[in-house]
């Protein structure tokens, strides 16, 4: 049973804490609360250097010194506040940021709302488990064999063959019926790769469509994006020794995610609306009647400053996009406003809950629209990597990681 330790301000009040249990005991886990003295609440102020009126916030960082002071109380971390209380947001990154520079236990940070279950939580939850669990295979660095893996994605599924440490064949293409999709891609990449189905010996899932295409393909390693994900972009990167950040915006979500030697160390998903997400670059491709794919370039000739963008909703992002196009502005900075609004609501709502470290590796299909690189780059002030086949990281990660679990 992995030992969850529960670092929260108003679960119990706001009607959540059953569900976060719930969560928690479907991947296996379950929840603990740390006991600290009444002592320790009072002098935590002064080893954090902060001052807040909330005791719960207070028990909370108390709880944190008690888990650095003795790592073997709990296996994970969740630390959580709510959504609404600014004072939370900052004590949770203190708290993130304390563990995590003093620990190696793995923390997952979340915001919630009174509106949050147990399936809001659920994949997070998988992959804190997973990362304490499996922190061994986490850190294999080499494929060996001859293993596949499928990545069931909201909008796409892809896949990969790989042999000894190579990528030999890929395959892509769009969710529609998510068995269907998974097949297709399969076939894709056995056939650029020339290797038959009954010469695969493991195959890895992951991604949204997971339980239904790991049933179906008999699948060893059936697997959240989290884990897969980091491990496929810091493969792929060269990254997989120190640290490294992994940013990926997909279709329906965000993902950040701190890591260490192969091993995700915090990590945050999700976004407020759509508007965060490759949904409104699909949008704005289509409105400005350019193919996705060449979106990217067109941003690139454009500046993001002479068109106001920046909402968190897709509904309202849409409206400015129109409103800017019918005042004469040009598609290309048009675009580029698309890739800087997406980039930037990412690097205030993703970013601020890990810690962001050199190298940084934008994967998955939107890393490969060219001006949400830069637009990234010029908000962190730092080079962004974007590795070859990074729109396959899932895939890869998968078919790495269940080889490993071959040879167990």
């Amino acid at each position: 049973m992995i030992r969850i330790a529960q670092l929260s301000c108003g679960a119990e009040y706001s009607g959540i804490q059953r569900e976060l249990e719930r969560a928690a005991e479907i991947v296996g886990a379950k929840m603990i609360s740390p006991e600290v003295s009444l002592e320790d609440v009072m002098e935590v102020e002064k080893r954090f250097g902060v001052s807040v009126p909330s005791g719960d916030l207070n028990l909370i960082m108390a709880r944190a010194t008690r888990l650095v002071q003795n790592p073997d109380l709990a296996d994970a971390v969740f630390v959580a506040t709510c959504f609404r209380c600014a004072e939370g947001a900052i004590i949770r990154g203190e708290v993130r940021r304390y563990i995590h520079e003093h620990s190696r236990l793995p923390v997952l940070s979340y915001s919630f709302t009174e509106r949050t279950t147990a399936e809001t939580l659920l994949t997070r939850m998988e992959a804190l488990v997973t990362t304490a669990r499996m922190r061994g295979l986490l850190a294999r660095e080499r494929q060996t064999g001859l293993t596949a893996g499928i990545d069931s994605g909201s909008t796409t599924t892809k896949a990969v063959i790989m042999r000894d440490n190579q990528i030999i064949g890929t395959g892509w293409v769009p969710t529609t019926e998510v068995i269907k999709s998974a097949e297709e891609a399969f076939q894709q990449a056995l056939q650029e790769s020339g290797v038959k189905r009954e010469e695969i010996q493991g195959i890895g899932v992951t991604g949204y469509g997971r339980f239904l295409v790991g049933k179906h393909f008999d699948a060893k390693l059936i697997q959240e994006e989290i884990t897969v994900n980091s491990k496929g972009a810091v493969f792929l990167a060269n990254a997989q020794k120190g640290p490294a950040t992994v940013i990926d915006i997909g279709g329906m979500d965000n993902k950040a995610i701190s890591v260490q030697d192969g091993v995700p160390g915090s990590f945050t998903m999700g976004g407020i609306c759509a508007g965060a997400s490759g949904r409104f670059l699909e949008l704005t491709a289509r409105r400005l009647g350019v193919n996705i794919t060449d979106l990217g370039k067109l941003a690139l000739r454009g500046s993001y400053k002479s068109v106001p963008m920046n909402s968190y909703c897709i509904v309202f992002g849409t409206q400015s996009l129109v409103n800017s196009l019918s005042k004469g502005a040009r598609p290309e900075d048009v675009a580029m406003a698309a890739c800087h609004s997406v980039a930037e609501q990412v690097f205030e709502q993703q970013l601020q809950e890990v810690e962001v470290k050199q190298p940084v590796i934008m994967v998955g299909g939107t890393s490969l629209i060219e001006g949400l690189p830069r637009a990234m780059e010029d908000l962190l002030g730092i080079k962004v990597i974007v590795p070859n086949h990074a729109q396959y990281i899932g895939a890869v990660g998968a078919a790495l990681l269940v080889s490993g679990m071959l040879e167990v």
